[in-house]
């Protein structure tokens, strides 16, 4: 029993020294005029800021903003656009009569590429052409619906779920603005997809037809009147009754570029009558406007200028060391606040033990204005610091004495001790004869 105890005190002295040795972005600025749409959502795309958010979580219908994430399937399982041939289906057609879907006038047996029909898709909005693509990607369209939904759950939009893949209107169908927002960016980084949203015309189903003409005002200065804003870049617009009028866009200027995400902008007004004016446009319009007229990024934070301290405990002739930004750091901020007014709060522990790695991260900043957080910013050691042994094994002591493990030992080998005591002194105290049988008896 004895030699158990002290077993026992070794393993719990291996694990305390021997065991795991790691001790361990946005604003809603006020905007200059009252939006519209149910949802708003404004994000600078160069520096990954939030700028505006009106119910960005809120579940929102998105109509044909959906075809955003059907462009995305279809981009990541087909490579050559030009080449590969698909022939439309009757019965996927007959599925939209008498729906009132907006369509590109696709017929039964007609042979499209795939380019063609992304064209239909983004720029004319046509639910014809999405179920083609979704037909053909997925084998039926079931199928494809659930690579929508498992790319939108990898993408980490947890507040969206499809049901189709034109944004047909389905009290099951939705997703919200910030979720439209990052289908959107990651989008804009796949083969033609910018390219084939700003277009406002398009002749790719041949000069004899009629040509794409874009759903989305912003961008058509043609025929796009009070609508059209010369800095805008596509994206997408959507609108159903139970949806709204919806709209996706990008804009840029002087150095600046954003993503505007515009839901829920009403159809009918109080009396029941239609409304006649497209909110989702003048909402992202006022938006850009507001944003590039009142908006400039700041430098706050510098790489080389130290930020805070910490102690450093474990180290030889080292008590502590500075902490740097990991890298230089710029705000959007209004043009008329002062750097000054930037508050940074350090969030660090007291202390951290050696060894130190230069650019281990050691704390955070955080930068507010206005009492609204804007970053977080990391904060790294700027030099190596080695851990000096001795005081690191001195600590390991000190923590195996004040450990729980080693108090429940010492009293178990106290307990041990004094029935190892007892047992001998009421064995020497029985008779030598008895003393002799009970010998004989364990022999």
């Amino acid at each position: 029993m004895l030699k158990k105890i002290v077993c026992f005190f070794i393993l719990a002295m291996h694990l305390v020294c021997f065991g795991d040795n790691n001790f361990e972005a946005a604003a809603n600025f006020n905007i200059d005029f009252t939006p519209s749409c149910e949802a708003l959502y404004l994000y600078n795309l160069d520096n990954g800021v939030e700028v505006y958010n009106k119910n960005g979580d809120k579940k929102m219908y998105p109509a044909s903003l959906t075809k955003i994430m059907t462009y995305i399937i279809v981009a990541e399982n087909i490579k050559d656009f030009d080449n590969t041939k698909i022939t439309a289906k009757k019965e996927l057609l007959n599925s939209l009569l008498g729906t009132g879907s907006s369509v590109s006038g696709i017929k039964a047996d007609d042979v499209l590429s795939v380019t063609q029909l992304l064209h239909c898709l983004m720029i004319k909005s046509a639910n014809d052409a999405a179920l083609v693509l979704a037909d053909y990607v997925g084998g039926d369209v079931r199928t494809f619906v659930d690579m929508m939904n498992n790319k939108a759950a990898e993408l980490g939009c947890s507040g969206t779920h499809f049901v189709n893949p034109h944004g047909f209107h389905d009290d099951d169908h939705y997703s919200t603005a910030i979720d439209i927002a990052t289908m959107t960016r990651y989008a804009m980084n796949l083969p033609g997809f910018m390219e084939i949203c700003c277009l406002s015309t398009s002749y790719v189903l041949g000069q004899d037809k009629y040509p794409l003409v874009t759903t989305n005002s912003m961008i058509d200065q043609a025929r796009g009147g009070k609508y059209y804003y010369r800095y805008a870049r596509g994206i997408k617009t959507g609108h159903t009754d139970e949806g709204g009028y919806c709209l996706v866009s990008s804009a840029a200027y002087n150095g600046y570029s954003y993503l505007c995400v515009a839901m829920g902008a009403p159809i009918k007004n109080a009396a029941g009558n239609k409304i006649t004016d497209n909110y989702a446009m003048l909402d992202s319009k006022s938006i850009y406007r507001w944003a590039f007229t009142n908006l400039e990024l700041k430098p706050i934070l510098k790489k080389k200028d130290p930020l805070s301290e910490i102690k450093v405990k474990l180290a030889t002739n080292k008590d502590s060391t500075l902490l740097h930004p990991a890298d230089d750091y710029s705000v959007l901020l209004p043009k008329n606040v002062n750097t000054s007014s930037i508050d940074i709060k350090i969030e660090k522990s007291e202390s951290v033990d050696a060894p130190i790695k230069v650019g281990q991260k050691l704390g955070t900043a955080v930068l507010s204005y206005a009492n609204r957080e804007l970053a977080r910013v990391d904060l790294v050691a700027a030099e190596d610091i080695d851990r000096n042994i001795v005081l690191y094994l001195i600590q390991c002591i000190v923590n195996i004495v004040g450990s729980v493990w080693f108090k429940i030992a010492v009293v178990a080998l106290i307990v041990l001790i004094i029935a190892y005591i007892f047992l001998v002194k009421s064995y020497n105290k029985r008779p030598r004869r008895k003393r002799m049988k009970i010998g004989k008896r364990y022999k």
